[in-house]
């Protein structure tokens, strides 16, 4: 924009300077051509009152300051050795003065008529370079000026795009950094009027969204909070169950999803930001919530196939958000496939390092809703995939080659 507005500034003053400078020059050529005419016309009306006196003539003549020649009736002449020119012979013919150009300059012709008739031409010549004298130099002179005026002229529009742009770059400095998910940064209002409104709105805004998120915060905190009387009383329950492995498996689930839950609470409560990078071994999560819905898979009978590498396979996810996405994808498998439904997890090393995961079964495949979030044609939340989608790199919802439904991951390393 400092540029844009630099070459329109200097733009618009050499089309002004231009406009100004041309006829200006064009003036000052001219006064310089009139001034040596003037010069040499004055010269000769000194010298035509002294034709009828030879001796006062050659006096004269030779005392001016520009070359004069006096063409005597007889064919001689006075003065500056020259010729007669055809200027000189038609003014001597017609008896009136001329001035004619020449390839030399300027030629200034007067004749005088003598008492007997005869004629007697004054004649002198003002050259080029007189004419042109002090041209040059104004003309440089007013080249420097044109110029001088330009830099001035881009100097001012700098200091104007710099007052101009400086608002503008903080303001998107700071866009960035609140999409940064640095809250607390705020914009300078700064410039003229409309920044400073923009920045008052911008501020605004983040101050807006600091509170959204603080009661969605403490709004997600607080329901999460209460989940956990019922998984108490679920855990209660298992306890009492007779069946000691029924009791384990019951409150090894309660177990589960109170970790769950005091993971929601405290990623609630942290309000610091961007949060420190995680890692984990994609292979040994993966094999541990394969075993864990194993179980159920068994109850339901439903047949598993899991593909793991048999190293570990490190990857830039903390295990808690693998497992919750591994969790979301093998819950859609179980809540919207019938029972008896195969299913297979596969695990395999991804080019350039981190892992890829595949979940897919032989049920029915996704609704062409299934990748929006939020919807779903069963009755869910629709928000599985989601919890998915934010723990990988790439994500993609297909088809698996039985017809069934096919989720595959891209975590980086």
């Amino acid at each position: 924009m400092r540029a844009r507005l630099a070459w329109l500034v200097a733009g618009t003053t050499v089309l002004v300077l231009l406009a100004f400078l041309v006829p200006l020059a064009v003036l000052v050529r001219d006064f310089a051509e009139d001034r040596a005419l003037s010069r040499a016309n004055d010269v000769v009306r000194t010298v035509v009152p002294l034709v009828s006196d030879e001796n006062g003539l050659r006096l004269s003549v030779t005392a001016q300051p520009v070359p004069v020649t006096v063409f005597l009736p007889d064919g001689s002449w006075i003065g500056a050795p020259a010729v007669p020119t055809p200027a000189v012979r038609l003014a001597e013919a017609r008896g009136r003065a001329l001035s004619v150009s020449t390839e030399e300059g300027r030629e200034i012709v007067v004749p005088v008529v003598g008492a007997g008739g005869s004629t007697t031409v004054v004649r002198t010549l003002v050259t080029d370079e007189e004419l042109r004298q002090g041209v040059t130099r104004a003309w440089l002179t007013l080249a420097a000026l044109g110029l001088a005026l330009i830099l001035l002229g881009l100097l001012v529009a700098d200091q104007l795009a710099r007052a101009i742009t400086r608002p503008i770059t903080e303001l998107s400095d700071v866009s960035h950094r609140l999409a940064s998910a640095e809250l607390t940064a705020r914009a300078r209002p700064s410039g003229p009027r409309e920044l400073r409104e923009v920045a008052g709105a911008l501020n605004h805004l983040a101050g807006r969204i600091q509170e959204l998120l603080a009661a969605e915060r403490e709004q997600i905190a607080d329901l999460s909070h209460r989940v956990r009387t019922p998984l108490t009383a679920l855990r209660l329950e298992a306890e009492s169950l007779r069946d000691p492995e029924e009791s384990a498996r019951v409150s090894s689930a309660a177990d589960e999803v109170a970790r769950a839950v005091t993971a929601v609470i405290q990623q609630a409560r942290r309000r610091d930001a961007p949060p420190a990078r995680s890692s984990c071994d994609a292979t040994a999560v993966v094999r541990d919530r394969v075993a864990f819905w194993a179980v159920l898979a068994e109850d339901t009978g439903r047949s598993v196939t899991q593909t793991l590498p048999d190293q570990p396979l490190p990857v830039a996810v903390a295990a808690d958000d693998l497992g919750a996405a591994l969790d979301a994808l093998l819950g859609n498998v179980f809540a919207h496939t019938p029972d008896g439904t195969s299913f297979s997890v596969t695990l395999t090393r991804r080019t350039g390092g981190g892992a890829i995961l595949e979940v897919a079964d032989e049920g029915p495949g996704f609704p062409p809703s299934a990748a929006r979030r939020g919807v779903s044609a069963g009755g869910s939340t629709g928000l599985g995939l989601d919890i998915a989608r934010r723990a990988a790199t790439a994500f993609d919802v297909g088809t698996g080659a039985s017809g069934g439904a096919a989720v595959r991951m891209e975590i980086s390393a």
